[in-house]
């Protein structure tokens, strides 16, 4: 097949949408299709461009194992601060400079893609790339990571009265039900797809995966704790990833602030993101609390073997909207898993099973079950091995990637020939 990926953001970025889009044109390509990628330069989670990318310039490359996966990286404005309306305009300056990308993609006989996979955020894409499918009689795949107007409403990151939520959720529910198909990583998130509109036939499960060959249980102590100064008996309470602002990693900073006169204790932040600033200055004089940069991938197994607990905040307002991209490595690492969620949530369901749950925004309860865990040697590597299980059973890549594959191809199948 030739499929050609569209979205804001891809490898080498190495947490959340891009990893997942990286890791999925890897494959694609590994397995003999032919893969073009229409993107932005690599910014998140730090919401910086990576050095070497203009802001202004378009920027064709090669990437993957062999250079296989032709790569257009158009411009982008990156707030150094990003707010409700800066992450508007954000996202719309990347919809109006891939626009042309795009449509030069597709207008080529020799480059059209068989299927067009939209991923989103950004909505704001959608318009542009479902005209230019019909146009060229290319069909759309358009896969949701985030519920990016209900989170941007409902969390408060973008305000706005009655009558702007009214057409910012009609124009989300066109461009859903405008695709050919419509998928998201969770069954949760699919009963939204099929609330705003989009049909049975149409919607489709496409869950996020992890690579177990990359992320498996190692065994005990390790180079990175040794790095870390900690003890065979310390205990490593470990959150990695992007600190946005809807992880809510206020909620560790304060249950650190909790347990600090709990001996042995540890919590370790390590990432990147615009809410990084205002959490560490909230942390200020926590001798409990250690800061770390996002790890380079080579180091992701080490690191997330080096927890002994890892844990995982939700805030209650983005319940089913998002679903933690962190949340398949910590359970592959074999690591014992608490998070904050609700219980009729799909991560609540997820941590009911093989973790530990508390109510979202409850630091009191969080507290408690991490010192509690922290003098339970037995449970917590019971915990991790049952993730380790959930991981293998629910989250392989190779078996949801196969999925994927087919699917793609019955998609092309049903679709008239036209053409090129």
């Amino acid at each position: 097949m030739r499929l050609l990926i569209y979205g804001i953001n891809f490898a080498p970025e190495l947490t959340g949408i891009g990893k997942y889009s990286g890791e999925m044109a890897q494959w694609l390509t590994d397995r003999g299709h032919t893969v073009d990628v229409v993107t932005a330069p690599p910014y998140y989670p730090a919401w910086q461009r990576a050095e070497g990318y203009s802001a202004w310039g378009y920027r064709h490359e090669t990437w993957g194992q062999g250079n296989a996966v032709r790569v257009t990286r158009c411009p982008l404005w990156v707030p150094a601060k990003p707010s409700g309306l800066k992450r508007l305009l954000h996202l719309a300056s990347f919809a109006l400079t891939s626009a042309p990308a795009l449509w030069r993609a597709l207008r080529d006989p020799g480059r059209r893609p068989d299927v067009l996979i939209l991923v989103v955020p950004t909505l704001f894409t959608a318009p542009v790339a479902l005209w230019l499918g019909r146009r060229y009689g290319v069909p759309v795949w358009l896969h949701v990571q985030d519920f990016e107007v209900d989170a941007m409403l409902g969390m408060g990151i973008v305000g706005g009265g009655g009558g702007l939520a009214n057409l910012a959720y009609r124009f989300e529910r066109w461009c859903l039900r405008g695709a050919d198909v419509a998928s998201s990583i969770t069954a949760k998130m699919v009963d939204r797809l099929l609330a705003k509109g989009v049909s049975p036939q149409r919607a489709q499960l496409f869950p996020n995966w992890v690579d177990l060959s990359a992320v498996y249980p190692l065994p005990r102590p390790n180079e990175f704790r040794a790095e870390l100064g900690l003890s065979e008996t310390d205990v490593l309470v470990l959150y990695s990833g992007n600190m946005g602002e809807k992880q809510g990693l206020e909620l560790v900073v304060e249950v650190a602030r909790r347990l600090q006169a709990v001996p042995g204790l540890r919590f370790v932040l390590a990432g990147d993101g615009g809410a990084r600033p205002r959490l560490m200055a909230q942390a200020q004089g926590l001798s409990n609390l250690q800061w770390l940069p996002l790890q380079p991938i080579e180091r992701l197994n080490m690191m997330l073997n080096a927890a002994d607990i890892h844990v995982l905040p939700q805030r209650a307002d983005a319940a089913d909207l998002v679903m933690p991209s962190k949340l398949t490595g910590m359970l592959a690492s074999g690591r014992a898993v608490v998070g904050t969620a609700a219980a009729q949530t799909q991560l609540g369901a997820v941590l009911s099973h093989c973790g530990v749950r508390v109510e979202p925004g409850d630091s009191e309860a969080l507290a408690d079950v991490l010192q509690e865990l922290a003098g339970q040697l037995e449970r917590r590597e019971a915990l991790g091995a049952a993730g380790r299980e959930y991981a293998q059973a629910e989250l392989a890549q190779d078996a949801i990637l196969l999925k994927f594959e087919a699917s793609v191809q019955e998609l092309i199948c049903r679709r008239p020939v036209r053409p090129r």
